[in-house]
């Protein structure tokens, strides 16, 4: 699910939980899926590319839809687990850093979704994820993210700990902190395991949408549409999250 750069720890040591933890509601799956597969149509013909493909959670219902999906990914228990599922095996999947990894090209959609794009740790890496992204893309193809608005980052770590739906019915709470100086905000969730308490702790690099359409234009991308999340609902000053839609121009 994570790029190297921004370390693999708990792609690593809880990769065979992950689905149980940390994966989004069926429903948000389901609608993640059906944006994808809709833009996926409107883009040039070819394959699509998902950057952290993890388990699978995306991918595998996407290839099921009838598109060729290739993925990358940094962990191999994470891999491991997606080709143990029905259909994982059918997958093309390079493991390594997504950013640097050659994965080719001739796509016509490059994704990456669930925030993974933020576990790069710099400026400079987001960039070069950017520009790679674009390397990849078909003329017309599309790069498509998902990200938090910083402003409601802030509201999250100022409301102390919060229950997170784990999809086995496991208590997961979670934690914010922002470090402001650095633009980044840490995540701990605390797991009830069997009577044991788990930790795992990501670190993001966050970036406002006006900040990642200058690194899409430095790639030679162009914001073709901007969404207040995957459920195709538009963006208001009442969102918190959103799905930014990125086009090379033809």
């Amino acid at each position: 699910m994570t790029p190297p750069t921004a370390g693999t720890g708990y792609a690593t040591e809880l990769a065979y939980r992950y689905d149980d933890w940390f994966t989004p509601p069926p429903a948000t799956t389901r609608a993640t899926v059906d944006l994808l597969d809709a833009l996926a149509r409107t883009a040039p013909g070819g394959p699509v590319l998902e950057l952290g493909i993890g388990t699978g959670r995306l991918a595998l219902p996407l290839a099921e839809r009838g598109l060729k999906v290739h993925g990358v990914d940094a962990s191999p228990a994470m891999v491991e687990r997606l080709r143990a599922k029905p259909g994982g095996g059918e997958l093309t999947v390079t493991t390594g850093d997504f950013v640097e990894t050659d994965c080719g090209d001739g796509f016509a959609m490059v994704y990456v979704a669930n925030g993974t794009f933020f576990e790069l740790p710099t400026q400079k890496a987001q960039l070069c994820c950017f520009a790679q992204a674009a390397r990849r893309l078909l003329p017309g193809g599309l790069f498509v993210l998902d990200a938090y608005l910083p402003e409601a980052l802030v509201a999250s770590a100022n409301s102390g700990a919060q229950t997170v739906e784990a999809a086995n019915g496991d208590l997961v709470m979670r934690t914010r902190r922002i470090q402001a100086a650095t633009q980044q905000y840490t995540s701990d969730y605390l797991v009830l395991d069997d009577g044991r308490c788990r930790h795992a702790q990501v670190v993001f690099r966050y970036a406002a949408p006006g900040e990642l359409d200058l690194m899409a234009a430095a790639a030679g991308l162009r914001l073709r549409e901007r969404l207040g999340g995957w459920s195709g609902v538009a963006l208001r000053d009442s969102s918190t999250f959103h799905v930014s839609v990125y086009e090379l121009p033809a």
